[in-house]
């Protein structure tokens, strides 16, 4: 059910959300905690889709904060949506117009949920200090996304987002490489262990989540990490941890298929997947957890500020301290040894045929026969 309100008040649609629980059954006391979407008009669509699939595993109160238009005449124009058209969820769609635009978190206030968590997210434009925004400080947790500002560098949101860094703040950047850490932290969880003497991190400049993946890198391991230039578009391409035993490479592979090979020193190359989450997945990842993330903050504020900018990856290749590309997998190895195997191995005795087994049969119920008439 979807009921829309133009020209109204945030009372009007406080009474409105207790009248359509009453009228349609909508459990709000069922609901988890109050996502407030903080988004512009031409992106309002796409941010409210996401944040309902999303909420499927985390029923919510969603409140969609639009900024219109910012001239003319202060008007709040609402739109409620309830049952199938809201999921699992309540949704609250927010268009603020003139002066009202500098005051959603006046408006926001009286539908939030009581006693439950709120968590923001900011699917597009974000202000330079998001904790110290009015929808900000009545956050637990604030989500943002480097790689989604239209109108500054990511390089630049990932600065802002260390200089005013508060216990809560998370991006979607940092969740996407969330693969690939668990694949590298995998990888130094076997022998040898030896520590990682450097670092060389291949990926497009100033690609959000390949800096997160650099900084927590260097602020794991504490030792040199170098981030290498691929051609623009090309996204986060490698990973190379030096060690005296030899590299352990991570690099994505060229046929678009999401894969990586994984190359260890003592044992063979091997396909891994890497599954790039999209956005409805990355936040719903975020959503599981309502406590600050303290390894996205090492990452951001400790680790990102020591990582050094190199040169080109092609350089780097030729230097020998970042792989040319993917390393090579026997696939069809393991099935030929496996046929050759079963060729060599004794076949079995024939087993006997239904014929058989019932001459045998009736052999056995002769002799029992005669044995009782011998014994009478």
């Amino acid at each position: 059910m979807i009921v829309d309100l133009p020209s109204c008040s945030a009372a009007d649609v406080a009474k409105n959300l207790v009248r359509l629980r009453n009228d349609v059954g909508a459990m709000a006391m069922g609901r988890v905690l109050t996502l407030i979407v903080v988004v512009d008009e031409d992106q309002a669509d796409e941010a409210v889709d996401v944040a309902t699939r999303a909420t499927r595993q985390h029923p919510a109160r969603i409140l969609v904060v639009v900024s219109a238009n910012a001239r003319g005449r202060g008007r709040l124009d609402a739109q409620i949506r309830v049952g199938g058209d809201a999921g699992a969820s309540e949704i609250v769609v927010l268009r603020l117009y003139g002066e009202l635009t500098r005051h959603g978190s006046s408006v926001v206030t009286p539908l939030l949920l009581p006693d439950s968590p709120v968590v923001a997210w900011w699917p597009g434009r974000v202000e330079a200090d998001v904790a110290g925004s009015p929808l900000g400080q009545m956050a637990h947790r604030r989500i943002t996304d480097a790689a989604a500002s239209p109108d500054v560098e990511a390089g630049t949101q990932l600065r802002r987002r260390g200089k005013h860094y508060r216990p809560g703040d998370s991006d979607l950047a940092w969740t996407r490489v969330t693969r690939w850490r668990a694949l590298l932290a995998a990888a130094l969880e076997s022998e040898p262990f030896e520590p990682v003497r450097s670092v060389t991190v291949a990926a497009e400049a100033h690609h959000p989540s390949c800096d997160l993946l650099a900084g927590w890198l260097a602020a794991s391991l504490r030792c040199p990490v170098e981030v290498v230039r691929t051609p623009a578009g090309s996204g986060l391409r490698s990973v190379r941890l030096s060690r005296a035993s030899g590299p352990i490479d991570l690099v994505r592979t060229d046929d678009g298929k999401d894969t990586a090979t994984l190359s260890v020193p003592g044992s063979q190359p091997r396909l891994v997947a890497l599954h790039s989450p999209s956005t409805f997945e990355a936040l719903t990842a975020e959503l599981r957890r309502l406590d600050a993330d303290e390894v996205y903050s090492r990452a951001l504020c400790t680790g990102l500020p020591a990582v050094r900018r190199g040169g080109t990856r092609s350089a780097a290749a030729r230097a020998g301290t970042t792989p040319a590309g993917p390393a090579a997998v026997e696939g069809s190895g393991r099935a030929a040894v496996a046929s050759r195997a079963l060729e060599r191995a004794d076949e079995p005795e024939a087993s006997p045929g239904t014929d058989a087994v019932e001459d045998a049969v009736q052999e056995g119920l002769a002799q029992t026969e005669d044995v009782a008439s011998h014994d009478g």
